[in-house]
């Protein structure tokens, strides 16, 4: 005997569990307490969410630092992922990893050749959209100065790696407020149309 398919379950919508096991949900003992459940949008993925409406051209504040300043000598040459500061074609730069998640890649405008990674991360860029680019040296650092520029981002970075740094770091409050901002980020993003995957609630 044949059993007819059964459609597929619909978010917001109270089912029976007979129904949901007709359609292969799998449900622990334990946490069948009623006869019925609705579906509900799980919470986006970290990596997913990273790239989710976020615009690949914009013009910020970008600032520079180098390895023997006074608030970053105890870390010398390393940056926040435990491996060193780059520059060359390739270069470090630090963010605030709830705006740019660690691993973003983006290019300056008028630097042709030239990636930043962000990999780093600064108490004071903390909530405020400003790029650090990191400088071997304080006369380059102080060439820099504060300047705006176009940026093109490459590749954005994964909030899941992000917290998975810092998680062992939050007795600071700077690395509070980038998980927090993190977090909000996730609660508000929205998952591409037609590829939001269901799970069920009792």
């Amino acid at each position: 005997m044949r059993h007819k398919a059964s459609a597929p379950l619909q978010t917001g919508v109270k089912y029976e569990v007979r129904k949901a096991l007709a359609n292969n949900v799998a449900f622990r003992p334990s946490t069948i307490k009623r006869y019925t459940f609705v579906f509900e949008d799980p919470r986006p993925p970290l990596l997913l969410s990273s790239n989710l409406n976020r615009n690949s051209q914009m013009r910020v504040r970008t600032t520079a630092y180098t390895h023997d300043e006074s608030d970053h000598i105890v870390y010398g040459v390393k940056n926040a992922i435990g491996t060193n500061l780059r520059f060359g074609n390739v270069r470090s730069a630090a963010a605030d990893w709830s705006r740019f998640p660690v691993g973003t890649q983006f290019r300056i405008a008028d630097q042709p050749g030239v990636t930043y990674v962000v990999d780093d991360y600064g108490s004071a860029l903390v909530g405020t959209g400003t790029i650090d680019l990191y400088k071997p040296s304080r006369s380059m650092m102080d060439d820099w100065g504060v300047r705006h520029v176009d940026i093109e981002v490459i590749q954005w970075g994964s909030y899941e790696k992000s917290m998975d740094l810092m998680r062992d770091r939050t007795k600071w409050r700077h690395v509070r407020a980038m998980m927090e901002g993190i977090e909000a980020r996730l609660r508000t993003a929205v998952l591409p149309h037609g590829k939001t995957p269901f799970t069920a609630s009792l």
